[in-house]
């Protein structure tokens, strides 16, 4: 695990800032999740931070309430600096630097493919169809 500050996620509306020090981190309501929100809406294990090729990318484990990126409820998705994260309501913005050499094009290009997710996914109400499943 890297211990290298690869960000910070700062509370919308003030408060301290949240170092982003491992290549993943796990954010919920348990003691265990290296960013724990204690809320009460936050589930156990909300969602996950990746940083993956130069880019940090926000995962919902799951969750209750879910994850929203800029408002728009998503499942898994890339997040640009300065975006900002919606945990069970709860916003904080990102930021950081993209690692040098990052192929950003590449990393967003999926994103912004409209047909890469189902309304219903995009929604949050269903879970993404693995390589392979038959829909």
């Amino acid at each position: 695990m890297s211990t290298t500050r690869r960000g910070e996620l700062v509370p919308v509306g003030g408060g301290d800032a949240i170092p982003l020090i491992a290549d993943v981190m796990t954010l919920g309501r348990r003691e265990s999740c290296d960013i724990c929100l204690k809320f009460q809406n936050v589930s156990s294990v909300h969602a996950e931070l990746a940083f993956k090729s130069g880019v940090w990318f926000l995962r919902d484990m799951g969750s209750t309430n879910g994850v929203k990126v800029n408002g728009e409820r998503t499942q898994r998705r890339p997040l640009r600096p300065g975006d900002e994260i919606g945990i069970a309501g709860h916003n904080y913005v990102i930021h950081y630097e993209f690692a040098e050499g990052t192929a950003i094009d590449d990393v967003f290009a999926e994103e912004e493919n409209v047909f890469g997710q189902s309304l219903l996914e995009k929604a949050g109400l269903a879970k993404p169809k693995k390589p392979g499943d038959r829909g």
